[in-house]
C-alpha cells in the first residue's frame, strides 16, 4: 500500500550512522535483525508507502558494510564522516534535498513503526508549523520529554540527561520522528549548538526555533507506544523482536489460525493462511509462505518460502525450503524438503527422508530413511527404506524417471540417469543401472553363498603385561 504526501514533493531522511556501542557488536547497530531482517529493512519498508517520496539515508561507522547490505536499494547514501548528534547528521543531508520539498526524519533503529501512523505526519506541515511523533510512555527513562506551556503548546523538548527534576517526571516523550518543510531546516540546522551535556548537535533543539518563530508545533501521538521503541542494546533488541512476533501471531489468530501458544511462534516474513489452520509451539517460517484450509503443523518445523495445500498434515520436527505440497499430503516426522521438491495430492513423505529438485506423483510416497533428488516419480509409487537416487556423477546432475505404479525395494540404489517405466518392480538390494521396462522385476545384487562350517572369528588374548618376563 502506498500514499501520497499532500504536497508534491517529499524527501525522507533516515538516520543510521550510529555504531551502537551498547550492542557490543562488530555490526553496525542498523544492521542487526528484527524478524530476521535487518532493522534498516524495516524503516525503508515503512519509508516506501509515499509513492512521491526521495529517500536518503546517512551513513557513518562501517558506512560501506551498510550500503553493501542493501544492494537494490533505491535510495541516496549519504555519508556523516563524524558523528556528531542527530542535529549534524541532518544537516549532512541539506544539500541533498528539494528546496521546496517537505522533509519527514526517520530513524534506523526504530524498526516498529507502522504505515498508518507514518502516513499522517506530512499532513501537518506548512511554511507555518512542523509535526513531532509523540509517545506517552508508562516508564520514560532515556527519552526526550515534550515541555509544553501553560496553554498545552510545544515549547521544546528536552532530553534525559538535560532534564530538572520536574521534567523527568513528563510521560509524554519525543520519538526523534518529526516533519518539517526543508526552507525551515535550511534556516534552523545551521543555527544549532552543542552546548548540552553530551557535547552533541541535537535535531530537537529545532522545536524551539520554531517555537522562538511562532511557528504551530503539532504533535501527532501514536495509538501504539511500541513502534516508537528503538534499539540500543541486546536486550531491547530481544523486545522489539517479541513484539514484532506477538503482531504477526495476533493477525493470523483474527484470521481464524490457531496458535497452540502465540509466544512460541516465529515469522520471518509472511504467511498467508486459509481457515482452520493449526500450528503447534516453536514452529519457525521465513520467506512467503502460503497454506491453504485445514493445514496442520506439528512443534517444531521449520518452514520457508513453501505452498501448502488444503488438509495437509506436516509433522513435527520437519525442515521445509522452496517446496510446493499439495491437498492432502503427509510429511515427517523428521522429513527435509529442499528446493524443488513438488508432492502431488496424497502424497506422503515419512521420517528421516530428504527430498530435493524432485516432483512425487499423486499418491506415491516414500515412508522412511530415503535420498530422492533430481527425480521425477509418478503416481502410486513405493520408495522403499534406504533408498538413494544417486543422481550426481561429481561434476553433473543427472535425472531418475519412474513411471506410475512402480515399487522400489528397500535398500536400493538408483544410479543416474534412469528410467524405470510403469509397473516397474526393484527388488530390495538392488543397485539398478540401467532401465527396467514397463512390469518388469530388476534383481541387481550379489549371489548368495552359504558356508557350511565357517568358524566365527574369536576375540585374541591379552597377554597380562604386569606379569615378570
Amino acid at each position: 500500500m502506498s500514499f501520497a504526501a499532500p504536497q508534491s514533493a517529499l524527501d525522507v531522511v533516515i538516520l543510521a550512522a550510529g555504531q551502537g556501542t551498547r550492542m557490543n557488536s562488530a555490526l553496525p547497530k542498523v544492521l542487526h535483525s528484527i524478524a530476521g531482517r535487518p532493522m534498516l529493512a524495516h524503516v525503508l519498508d515503512a519509508a516506501k508507502i509515499f509513492d512521491n517520496a526521495c529517500i536518503h539515508i546517512v551513513i557513518g561507522c562501517q558506512a560501506e558494510q551498510v550500503r553493501t547490505a542493501f544492494p537494490q536499494a533505491n535510495v541516496n547514501w549519504i555519508v556523516q564522516e563524524q558523528q556528531l548528534g542527530t542535529g549534524h547528521a541532518v544537516k549532512q543531508a541539506l544539500p541533498f534535498l528539494r528546496p521546496q520539498a517537505n522533509t519527514l526524519i526517520l530513524y534506523g533503529d526504530v524498526p516498529l513503526l507502522s504505515a498508518a501512523t507514518l502516513q499522517q505526519l506530512p499532513w501537518l506541515v506548512s511554511p507555518e508549523s512542523i509535526v513531532l511523533l509523540t509517545a506517552i510512555l508508562e516508564h520514560p527513562h532515556g527519552y526526550g520529554r515534550i515541555v509544553r506551556d501553560a496553554d498545552g503548546e510545544v515549547i521544546s523538548i528536552i532530553e534525559q540527561k538535560d532534564a530538572s527534576l520536574t521534567q523527568l517526571a513528563i510521560n509524554e516523550v519525543n520519538t526523534g520522528i518529526l516533519a518539517a518543510t526543508t526552507e525551515q531546516l535550511t534556516r534552523w540546522l545551521p543555527a544549532l549548538d552543542n552546548c548540552n551535556a553530551q557535547r552533541e548537535f541535537y535535531l530537537t533543539d529545532i522545536v524551539m526555533m520554531a517555537h522562538s518563530e511562532s511557528i504551530i508545533i503539532n504533535t501527532h501521538s501514536t495509538q501504539d507506544e511500541t513502534e516508537a521503541l528503538g534499539v540500543n542494546d541486546r536486550t531491547q533488541q530481544a523486545r522489539l523482536e517479541r513484539i514484532y512476533q506477538q503482531r504477526q501471531a495476533n493477525a493470523l489468530m483474527a484470521n481464524g489460525v490457531t496458535l497452540a501458544d502465540p509466544a512460541r511462534f516465529d515469522c520471518r516474513g509472511t504467511v498467508t493462511a486459509g481457515h482452520d489452520v493449526f500450528i503447534d509451539i516453536n514452529v519457525l517460517f521465513e520467506g512467503e509462505v502460503l497454506l491453504g484450509n485445514s493445514v496442520t503443523i506439528e512443534p517444531n518445523c521449520l518452514i520457508k518460502n513453501a505452498k501448502i495445500g488444503n488438509n495437509t498434515r506436516i509433522k513435527a520436527n520437519t525442515v521445509i525450503d522452496g517446496a510446493i505440497i499439495g491437498d492432502a499430503v503427509e510429511v515427517g516426522p523428521f522429513a527435509r524438503l529442499r528446493p524443488g521438491t513438488v508432492l502431488k495430492t496424497g502424497t506422503r513423505i515419512g521420517n528421516f527422508v530428504e527430498t530435493k529438485n524432485s516432483v512425487l506423483g499423486a499418491n506415491s510416497k516414500a515412508g522412511h530413511l530415503a535420498y530422492i533428488g533430481d527425480a521425477e516419480i509418478g503416481e502410486h509409487c513405493n520408495i522403499g527404506a534406504g533408498t538413494i537416487t544417486c543422481n550426481y556423477d561429481g561434476v553433473n546432475k543427472h535425472k531418475t524417471l519412474l513411471g506410475d505404479g512402480v515399487f522400489i525395494g528397500s535398500n536400493s540404489t538408483l544410479v543416474a540417469p534412469l528410467h524405470v517405466e510403469s509397473g516397474g518392480f526393484v527388488a530390495a538390494g538392488s543397485t539398478v543401472t540401467k532401465a527396467v521396462p514397463a512390469d518388469n522385476l530388476a534383481v541387481a545384487r550379489g549371489l548368495q553363498r552359504n558356508i557350511a562350517g565357517w568358524q566365527r572369528p574369536k576375540k585374541k588374548r591379552t597377554e597380562d603385561k604386569t606379569s615378570p618376563d
